[in-house]
This record gives structure tokens, C-alpha cells and sequence, in this order.
């Protein structure tokens, strides 16, 4: 069985996560090396963890318990839950961290193999008292600490303090539009989860992460694992259409185009991925 990257595809529907696991070759091999030394497999692996969310155009919010009941049938690979009840910031008020303890409870309940959460204080610094409580209600599971990450006001103190309240994993575009802006920081991150001799994962994420950038963006990185949507769009099965009608904000996806995993992406970014070795 050979190392390799770990790929993590965030979805928000049932076909999504049904095609990231898809995206692999036909037989089982190895998905890559996970941050907590594990090596995942499946009998078609493609992504080797899903991160399940609900709202991909805000970021992503807290899927709801309905979707990863049905997604924990489809699949085999591990489903780490998003718990974030809104988009916007990473403030949260007591009723909101109310909400996002309840939802961490139905996660566990529900299958979750881990959990997704952030949380800053109105100074830009890791919310530590509030990230010290989530993580106690998340327990036994990982815990990844979101992209709330690229909001910080220093990211080299707010990851010392990501290692020292035991969070597994740091999702990061580099505190930057992508992770190939954000590269720089990304390696310097990383290079000081080496030096602090600890088992963590620090992973960059899909925002912008393509076929054309995907080695770079690994060799630069030394990241061991990437995040990814690998989405293309697919066209509503809807005959009939209403031009006039919007379901949401103007910035919100068209009604009859549907973002889904593409099953050929997938498999180009994992064969990318085992190519770098």
C-alpha cells in the first residue's frame, strides 16, 4: 500500500459525495495518508473523506441531519460534518453557539466521523474559550478548524493556538483568494506544525485548487492532504421553466443549473496527486 495525498471533497448533495467517492480507479489502492496516520480505502476510492455541508455559495453552513443520514448509506468514506449555523462572520452569539453544540450532538448521533467548526472574537484571534467547549461536545471525533482561519489577525499565534487546544486539522487558502495566492504562508504554516512536532494536518483548500495548479500548489505546500469541490455544472431535468423567478439573492446560483462532484474532476486531481510522489 503507497503514500500518498489525501484528498477531501467538500459536497453538498447525495450525488456529490456518491461521485467523490466514485472519482477513483475501478480497483481498491490506497487514497492517500491521513494526518492521524490512517490510510483510508474503498472498493472505487476517488476522494478519501467527504466534508458535508449545506450553503457552498455562503462558504458552507450545517447540512441538514436528513442529508448525512442518507449520505452515510451511500458511502463508505469518512463524513466530516461543517457546524456553522450561518454565513457571514465567525462571531457567534450565545444563542447561535447554542445552536451549533445542539447541531454537533445530532452529527455524533447520525454517523459523523468528525466535525468542522471555527470561531474568532471580535479582535480577529481564535475564539479560545468557545473553540475549548465545542471541541469538549465534539469528543471522541477529529476536529477540523475551518476556513475562519484565513480571518485571523496573525496566522502564524492564531495556529500555535490551534495546536495547543488540540484541533487535528487547519483548513487554509493561506489567508489569501486562493491557496496558490496564499502559497508562501501556507509553507510557512506548515513548516511550523513541523517544528512543533505535533500530529496535525494543515491542508489547502479548494478555492481555486484546479488541474492546472493542483502539483504546485502540493509540491510548494508540503501539505499532505487538499481540499476540493471538483463541481462543474450540470442542467435542471426541469421541462418547464420560469424565466421571471428567482429562488434566492441575485448572487445566488441560477434555478436550473446544478453544481455537482464531477466524477472525471475527481479522478484527475487524485491521479495528479499520486503523480507528485
Amino acid at each position: 500500500m503507497e503514500d500518498g495525498f489525501l484528498m477531501e471533497v467538500c459536497v453538498d448533495s447525495v450525488e456529490s459525495a456518491v461521485n467523490a467517492e466514485r472519482g477513483g480507479e475501478a480497483r481498491g489502492v490506497a487514497v492517500g495518508r491521513a494526518s492521524a496516520g490512517s490510510v483510508l480505502t474503498c472498493l472505487s476510492p476517488g476522494a478519501g473523506r467527504i466534508e458535508l455541508c449545506a450553503g457552498l455559495v455562503e462558504g458552507g453552513t450545517t447540512p441538514s441531519m436528513g442529508l448525512l443520514q442518507v449520505v452515510k448509506q451511500c458511502v463508505r468514506i469518512p463524513v466530516f460534518v461543517m457546524i456553522r449555523p450561518r454565513g457571514g462572520d465567525f462571531l457567534y452569539s450565545d444563542r447561535e453557539v447554542e445552536v451549533m453544540k445542539a447541531d454537533i450532538r445530532l452529527a455524533k448521533l447520525h454517523g459523523a466521523d468528525g466535525l468542522v467548526f471555527g470561531a474568532l472574537t471580535e479582535d480577529g484571534r481564535i475564539d479560545t474559550e468557545l473553540c475549548t467547549a465545542l471541541l469538549a461536545v465534539c469528543r471522541p471525533l477529529p476536529v477540523t478548524f475551518h476556513r475562519a482561519f484565513d480571518m485571523v489577525h496573525d496566522p502564524l499565534v492564531a495556529l500555535e493556538t490551534l495546536i495547543s487546544l488540540g484541533f487535528e486539522r487547519v483548513l487554509t487558502s493561506g489567508c489569501d483568494s486562493s491557496a496558490l495566492e496564499g502559497l508562501s504562508l501556507i509553507k510557512r504554516l506548515a513548516e511550523q506544525v513541523s517544528d512543533a512536532l505535533v500530529t496535525m494536518g494543515l491542508f489547502p483548500p479548494g478555492g481555486g485548487i484546479t488541474e492546472r495548479n493542483l502539483q504546485r500548489i502540493l509540491e510548494g505546500s508540503t501539505a499532505s492532504e487538499f481540499h476540493c469541490s471538483a463541481r462543474s455544472a450540470r442542467d435542471s431535468g426541469m421541462k418547464f421553466r420560469n424565466p421571471n423567478v428567482a429562488m434566492g439573492a441575485s448572487f445566488s446560483a441560477p434555478e436550473y443549473s446544478i453544481k455537482v462532484a464531477d466524477v472525471a474532476k475527481v479522478r484527475t486531481l487524485n491521479a495528479i496527486a499520486k503523480n507528485i510522489l
